[in-house]
Parts: C-alpha cells; structure tokens; sequence
C-alpha cells in the first residue's frame, strides 16, 4: 500500500500550527469521533494519504492505530482526550485550549476549524508530526530529573537526626502546598477558560433567540408538551431517540434553550412550579449521548464491546428517560 503525506492546517478562526501526517501499516486510521458517520474532514484525509477513516462511534481502534482523530468539539471535555492521549487532533469546530484536559492540548498536536479546504496533500520536504517521539523524550527527561530528586532525597535523609527531621516535614509541607496551588490554578483555569465563555455562550444565544422571535417559536411548538405530563413524557422520548440524541448532545444548545424559556413561562405563571422538575428530565435525554464512543475508548473498551456498547445505551436513554420524567413528576408534589 502507498501512502501520501498530507497537511492540515488551521481554518478561519482556527487555532494551531498545522499537523503533517503519513500514515503506516501500523498507524493508518483516521477516526471520526463526530457522532455522524464519517466526517467530510475524515474522508478527504483518508482519500489523500491512503489511510482508512473508520467511525469511531460505532467502532473500537487502538490508539497506536490511529493516525489522527477527527472531532466536532467547541471546548469541553472531548477537546482534549485524543491529545492528551498525544494522538494528533483535527477539530472541525474551530476550537483552542479549554475544558478540564487544556493543558494537553499543544500547537503541534491540535488544529482546529478544519474544513476539507483546509486539508491537502504535503509537499516535498515537509516535516511530519510525530507525537510518540517527543513524548518519550518528556518521559525520558521526567525520569532523570525524578530518578535526581531521589537520589539527594535518600542522601539527605541517610543522614539522621534532625536533618531527617526537617527533609521530611518540609516534603509534608510542600506537597501539601502544591496540592493547594495546582488545585487553585486549575479551578482558575477552568473558570476562565470553559465557564466563562461557556456561560457568555448562552448569554449571546437566549439573546438572538429572544431578539429574533425564534424563542417565541420555540416556546409555541413546545408548550403544548410542556403544558401536560404526557406531553412532557413525549417530549423525553422525542429527546432520546438513538438518531437524533447524539446530534442534540454537543453543546446541548436545544436543552438549554427550552429549559430557559420553560422557565421564563414557569417564571410568568404561565405554567405551575411543579413542572420544572419533569421538564427538567424531558429535556436532558440526550445528556451524554455523543459522549458514549469516547468515554468506552478512555476505559479501554474492546472492539466487541464498544459495537454492543453504543446502541444499547442510546436505547436504553429511549425507555429511562420518559421514566425519569414520570418519576421526577411525582417527586415535584413535594416541592
């Protein structure tokens, strides 16, 4: 088999410094993690390198198989699973840094805002990406400054008495501090890099939906099931349909919108407070659904299981979320 090099560079709003891949008999899976079959993005890698793009929401590969992973992320958690894992990441959202796993996410691994434009064939001399080398090299030095900090540990300690004494409570002390400030960094980190934005998100989002009219839409079409608890029920079993939950899942924009216009009406008095907990339910079915392929490769799911895996926890979203509704219904008597 023949494979090409391929470049892939950043697109209109896009962040990295560009990925140039080659695959290998060993490496030559594209994965497409983007809750859709094969992504377009995907496709034109495979086509141009000779690679194979491979759905990775209905299929388990290895990660030494994969040549790079193709997502459809704004800045959440999956953002950084493939680079934290140092498999080159193509983003076709045109996200950066963000979520819990940011600070794996790294120029030479991650471009975002990918477009099929964005992807074509390398030229002569170009230099390729290569994850596994630089990250025996971190591991490589970790390991001499690890095995140095031990050896002046056990020399300092070898010496008794009150040095002993003063090396291992200021160890104590120090952890201890450390495990403080990485917590505090990271919070920081956290709120400004995901929170924040996340929440002006929402802000721009209920505004132009407000401003345009299309939350009076919404709230139209959607009333008359919110109105009554069958209604409610329908509108669970509409929102974790096994087509149409992992398409809702990313963002979750549909959930939030509903759930701040059903509350502005609960808010009114249009509808009873009782309703907010089963609409709540009715509106979440979908919570998690495109999440599913990418939490069974973090747990290192076999092939077998991640084909039986997928479907049976997008069905059973079909029959636990009208249940959830029913149960939450109940419970909001006692509110």
């Amino acid at each position: 088999m023949t494979y090409q090099a391929v470049s892939i560079t950043k697109g209109r709003g896009g962040w990295g410094a560009g990925l140039t891949l080659t695959p290998t008999d060993e490496k030559k899976v594209v994965l497409s993690v983007t809750s859709g079959g094969i992504h377009p993005v995907a496709a034109k890698i495979a086509e141009l390198s000779g690679a194979e793009a491979v759905d990775g929401f209905t299929n388990h590969v290895a990660d030494d198989k994969v040549l790079c992973a193709v997502i459809n992320c704004g800045g959440t958690a999956r953002i950084g699973v493939y680079p934290r894992k140092r498999i080159p990441t193509v983003d076709v959202y045109p996200g950066e840094p963000g979520g819990p796993l940011a600070q794996f996410i790294t120029e030479d691994i991650f471009v975002s805002a990918v477009t099929p434009n964005e992807v074509s064939l390398a030229g002569e001399g170009a230099v390729l990406t290569a994850a596994a080398p630089m990250l025996d090299q971190l591991d490589e030095g970790r390991a001499k400054y690890e095995a140095q900090k031990a050896e002046a540990k056990r020399a300092a300690v070898s010496a008794g008495g009150f040095t002993k004494f003063v090396v291992s409570f200021g160890e104590a002390i120090g952890m201890f501090i450390n495990t403080l400030l990485a917590s505090g960094r990271q919070s920081l980190k956290l709120v400004m890099n995901t929170i924040i934005p996340f929440m002006a998100y929402v802000s721009l989002l209920i505004g132009i939906v407000t401003y345009t009219g299309i939350s009076k839409w919404i709230a139209n079409g959607v009333q008359p099931l919110a109105s009554n608890p069958l209604g409610l029920i329908l509108l669970g079993v509409i929102t974790a349909i096994p087509v149409l939950s992992p398409i809702l899942g990313p963002g979750a924009a549909i959930a939030q919108v509903v759930g701040v216009l059903m509350g502005q009406q609960i808010a009114a008095g249009a509808l009873p407070v009782q309703y907010a907990l089963p609409t709540l339910f009715a509106i979440n079915g979908q919570v998690g659904c495109d999440f599913i392929p990418v939490g069974l490769s973090l747990g290192e799911a076999e092939p077998e299981t991640v084909s039986v895996g997928v479907p049976a926890v997008l069905f059973s979203r079909l029959i636990t979320s009208p249940i959830a509704v029913v149960l939450a219904y109940l419970a909001s008597f006692a509110i």
